[in-house]
């Protein structure tokens, strides 16, 4: 990746200093925290592998390495909730992302059709054992009116 991702050297050159320096795990993959850039809500996680993160890079806009279909997309392509990115950080060991974006249309980013990956609550101490949470009112869109009826790889 010409120019944009820069060997590691040295741990101070990781974690002080201002060269890219991404370190994907064995699989060729990096973690991606997604979230709203006014809200700061954690809309998704997702992964990367280094095309995915130089196109975002290039682009500006979200592109992700589907572990599920095993191939690199668009997020937004199908849907048009494309991910704009208005800042990209990477964390002090450069093993992980996070993006802050502004998300097209309706503002969701889950392909159930909430606007955050994260709908439910999982109870703890107390409450522990009792069933999920949904934390968002309702969906976002219709999954099925956007996508169609295509088996989905990721579910179960």
């Amino acid at each position: 990746m010409a120019g944009l991702f820069h060997e590691r050297r040295s741990v101070e050159q990781v974690e002080e200093g201002n060269e890219l320096a991404p370190k994907f795990d064995r699989d060729g993959l990096i973690p991606v925290v997604t979230t709203d850039f006014r809200t700061g809500e954690v809309l998704m996680h997702a992964y990367m592998n280094a095309e995915a993160l130089e196109r975002t890079i290039r682009t500006g806009e979200a592109h992700y390495w589907s572990r599920s279909r095993q191939c690199l997309w668009r997020k937004g392509e199908t849907s048009g909730l494309v991910q704009h990115v208005r800042e990209m950080r990477i964390d002090d060991d450069q093993d992980t992302i996070w993006l802050r974006v502004e998300v097209a249309g309706s503002g969701a980013s889950c392909h159930v059709g909430y606007r955050s990956c994260f709908y439910r609550a999982i109870p703890v101490g107390a409450e522990a054992g009792k069933p999920l949470r949904f934390v968002e009112e309702g969906k976002t869109f219709d999954p099925a009116a956007v996508y169609g009826d295509a088996p989905n790889p990721t579910r179960l």
